[in-house]
């Protein structure tokens, strides 16, 4: 996200309220799942705005999204999974604490429809970015939802699903989280890195009844994530000022995929641009052979992008592309037009 686009003065202000109305004990140890009064707005939240369906006991507030990753990885390899299917494209990072937790990843095929579930067997896990893949950008299709849904009913394996950002949609509606077509089987991981700031180190699962006990006591026997941050968060929810800014921080970042889709039809109208209906990034699809030439170029320009080669698995068996994936909400506003133009420069 805009890190300068950081709602400070409502934050110093939910902070304030929080602390003052905060009673002593929440400066104790604290629950391991985290603080009862965010995982209460969490929950209400989560319910009102992505349809998941969640009470604050079966909610673990962990510090970011691959510590909750880690949580789960450690939970599943305890409980004797050895392979977690995942995305062919998608962040080698989180793979890479799957690995560590003794997991082997398998990637499944991708297609105009997404991620495809034909080769969902006897994984017992699967990770995936439905509502939004990343960074492929298209939604899961609604049958294939209902297939993963269906896998799950029928082996016991778990669904992963990382909705990491969630509230921003522009040109379609929310796709409601899967979580909540059956929430005795998907494990529902959410973040405020993408609403807010990576740095709060703030992120959240809802699990079903079944992993609560043995993910509670993965992450210790107390509370591992700052608890003012946490109430702060808690107010912030239940005051209205998170919808204030995302309803904000939505209208901004519509105005910059505008602008971005301008200029490229402008400069360079010979290229494909998708994924862009929802989220903080676009992918441009570019001409067989130039991603690495177009990455070097962007270097000699000052300007910082990612090629989809970086995300895609060593592994997968999906047909490779070359395109950009290009974030922006990152640049702050007063950088964005000489981003634009520096990235209209170097494509082929």
């Amino acid at each position: 996200p805009d890190l300068a686009a950081f709602p400070r003065a409502e934050w110093l202000r939910a902070a304030r309220r929080a602390f003052l109305a905060a009673p002593n004990r929440s400066l104790g140890y604290g629950d391991p799942r985290g603080h009862a009064e965010l995982r209460t707005a969490l929950a209400g939240y989560l319910a009102r705005a992505r349809g998941v369906r969640a009470d604050p006991g079966r909610v673990v507030v962990c510090s970011g999204f691959v510590h909750g990753l880690q949580l789960l990885g450690r939970v599943l390899r305890a409980r004797g999974l050895r392979t977690v299917a995942v995305e062919s494209y998608g962040l080698p990072p989180h793979w890479n604490q799957l690995t560590t937790a003794g997991l082997t990843t398998q990637p499944l095929p991708f297609d105009e429809l997404g991620t495809s579930p034909a080769e969902l067997t006897s994984q017992g896990a699967v990770l995936l970015t439905p509502a939004h893949q990343f960074p492929m950008g298209v939604p899961l299709h609604r049958d294939r939802r209902a297939t993963v849904v269906d896998w799950a009913r029928r082996t016991g394996g778990l669904v992963l699903e990382d909705d990491y950002d969630g509230e921003f949609r522009y040109d379609r509606q929310p796709v409601g989280a899967l979580q909540g077509l059956d929430p005795d089987n998907v494990v529902y991981l959410g973040t405020a890195s993408k609403s807010l700031a990576p740095g709060l180190r703030l992120a959240w699962m809802v699990l079903p009844p079944a992993l609560v006990d043995e993910v509670t006591a993965a992450k210790g026997g107390s509370d591992t994530c700052g608890v003012l941050d946490q109430l702060t968060l808690a107010e912030f929810l239940t005051s209205g000022a998170y919808d204030r800014h995302v309803r904000a921080a939505r209208l901004r970042y519509r105005r910059r995929r505008d602008a971005l889709v301008r200029a490229l039809s402008t400069q360079a109208p010979h290229l494909r641009v998708t994924g862009i209906a929802a989220g903080l990034h676009a992918v441009l699809r570019l001409p067989p052979g130039t991603e690495r030439s177009v990455l070097r170029a962007a270097t000699w320009q000052g300007l910082a992008l990612h090629g989809l080669s970086a995300y895609r698995h060593d592994r997968a068996t999906t047909d490779a592309l070359d395109a950009l994936v290009v974030g922006y909400g990152t640049p702050p506003d007063h950088a964005w037009a000489g981003a634009l133009e520096a990235l209209c420069r170097v494509l082929p």
